[in-house]
Order: structure tokens, then C-alpha cells, then sequence
């Protein structure tokens, strides 16, 4: 399988300058951002019982998985919550297809 791009954008604290990353196939979004250094909050170190990895799909939102009836519980608690809001550490938002991701801090899948 091929390496997926996200393209993190411009956030003053995260990455001031936005930059392009690699996801591994079948790896979470959380996974490839904490790989490539990207300094994500995930308070519950992973364990999918928080929002701080809280995410805006700008591209590709489509192409993942359907929130689960749990993500969307725990998403309706994210602040600045949108339409293509999802959780980073979810297994539903791994990358299986080509996409440009946006954080809340904010990313893009591409």
C-alpha cells in the first residue's frame, strides 16, 4: 500500500508555518502527525475517550469511515465543532484512500 499525504496547515502553536506529512496505509491521523513531530494534544493517550485530537477534514472527508454513534457522542463536546469534524485516534479515520486532512489546529488530507 501506498504512504498517504496530509498537509497540516498554518496554526501559530502546532505548526506556524503548515507542512506536508506522510501517513503510513491503515495508520490513524494522530499516529502520522505524533510521528512526524507534530506536537498533538491527545489527553487520553489515545484510548478515544476525549476530543483534544479533535480534527477538520478540508479535503477527503468523505473517503474515511463513518463516525461511530460513540465519536459522535464525543464530538458533539469538541469546541468549534463543524461538519466535517473528526477524532485523530479513531479507527475510522485512518487513511485508506487518498486525502487531505485538516486539524482543529487545523490540517488537510490530501
Amino acid at each position: 500500500m501506498q504512504k498517504k499525504k496530509i498537509k497540516v496547515l498554518p496554526h501559530e502553536v502546532i505548526c506556524p508555518d503548515g507542512m506536508m506529512i506522510e501517513a503510513n496505509p491503515n495508520e490513524s491521523i494522530l499516529d502520522a502527525c505524533l510521528r512526524n513531530g507534530l506536537k498533538i494534544e491527545h489527553a487520553c493517550e489515545k484510548a478515544c475517550a476525549c476530543t483534544t485530537c479533535h480534527v477538520i477534514i478540508k479535503e477527503g472527508f468523505n473517503d474515511l469511515d463513518e463516525a461511530s454513534d460513540e465519536e459522535e457522542d464525543l464530538l458533539d463536546k469538541a469546541w468549534g465543532l463543524q461538519s466535517t469534524s473528526r477524532l485523530r485516534d479513531r479507527k475510522s479515520t485512518r487513511l485508506n484512500s487518498s486525502h487531505q486532512i485538516i486539524s482543529y489546529a487545523v490540517f488537510c488530507l490530501k
